[in-house]
């Protein structure tokens, strides 16, 4: 079985790059750019340029391949839209593996995307969802809530540098996910038939609000945060304004994403069947505090040995000084 995956320079695809060749998959891997793939080909894997958006490129990137991992999304540095992105790239994608006779297409989408008509994201995830099962492919659609990695940006770095965390309207608990084990589920659904024709959530262990995490940061780093409420209306309101003008298109579209943040409901879902139907123990499953306490403790253990550094040279300098002892002579 030949692998191709396709946004494997991301965070969450770059892990199910290197599960999948840990576990002896022939990995093939489809970049934008060589260069900042490199490290796919020390993991193993075989790199072939190309890009969602010009579909013609797929055609040579597929050649050989009988299964796709899609981990593929716009990022919020590219000027790519949403739409550009994750509707047409993919349906691109998908009409491509069609063609090329793909054998199985796993596919990352959101949970709950069917209940949020109005965000950009959601409902494109829902389309490609339909627009995938209706295609004839034998697919498996993960539906994600969130990554743990994220958390470090949004909270931990802002906390450990004294700068603002920022929160907006009713915080929704999320069962974030280590990439990592969302990687487990990729790679096993290959080998589970099944899986084959279904949808599954892939969450973490429970839910968190804004708060939960920040006070879980806070006793963690022993520093308080400096927490900014930002009201839901003003967010709608500069989401708005930025409509008006072609560069702020994309900005308005994952800012309307808040929306599902801050609503109040959670992005959760049962995972009991799940663990059964793919055959892994969820007593192996990363929880958040452990993934923050590990994070906190590298970080902790780090400055502290900056500061040991500072201070001995401090002291060589001293020692070194011709007027360390001027006054005593």
């Amino acid at each position: 079985m030949t692998l191709l995956i396709v946004g494997a320079t991301g965070t969450l695809g770059r892990q199910v790059a290197r599960r999948a060749i840990d576990e002896g998959y022939k990995v093939r891997c489809l970049v934008r750019s060589s260069k900042k793939a490199a490290f796919l080909k020390e993991w193993g894997a075989e790199l072939v340029v190309g890009d969602l958006c010009y579909p013609q490129t797929l055609t040579g990137a597929l050649e050989g391949v009988t299964t796709i991992i899609d981990a593929a999304t716009s990022r919020a540095t590219d000027s790519l839209s949403i739409k550009q992105v994750d509707w047409e790239g993919q349906v691109a994608l998908i009409q491509a593996a069609q063609a090329a006779g793909i054998e199985r297409f796993i596919f990352f989408s959101i949970i709950d995307a069917d209940k949020y008509p109005e965000v950009p994201l959601m409902e494109i995830k829902r389309c490609t969802e339909l627009f995938l099962a209706e295609s004839g492919l034998n697919y498996t659609i993960l539906r994600l809530a969130g990554f743990m990695q994220g958390l470090i940006g949004q909270y931990g770095i802002p906390i450990l540098e004294g700068q603002p965390v920022w929160v907006t309207g009713a915080s929704s608990p999320i069962a974030y996910m280590d990439t990592q084990d969302i990687a487990k589920f990729a790679v096993r659904a290959l080998s589970v038939p099944e899986t084959e024709k279904q949808a599954f959530p892939v969450v973490g262990t429970r839910g968190w609000s804004a708060e939960e995490i920040i006070s879980l940061c806070e006793r963690l780093s022993g520093k308080d945060a400096k927490v900014t409420r930002m009201p839901l209306n003003l967010l709608r309101a500069v989401r708005r304004f930025v409509r008006f003008f072609q560069w702020g298109w994309n900005v308005a579209d994952r800012l309307a994403f808040t929306e599902v943040l801050a609503s109040g409901r959670p992005l959760n879902a049962p995972m009991d069947e799940v663990y059964k139907v793919f055959g892994l123990d969820s007593q192996e499953t990363t929880t958040l505090e452990s993934y923050l306490q590990e994070y906190f403790n590298r970080i902790m253990k780090k400055l502290k040995e900056l500061n040991y550094e500072k201070t001995k040279t401090k002291k060589q300098k001293n020692k070194k000084s011709p007027f360390k002892n001027v006054n005593s002579q």
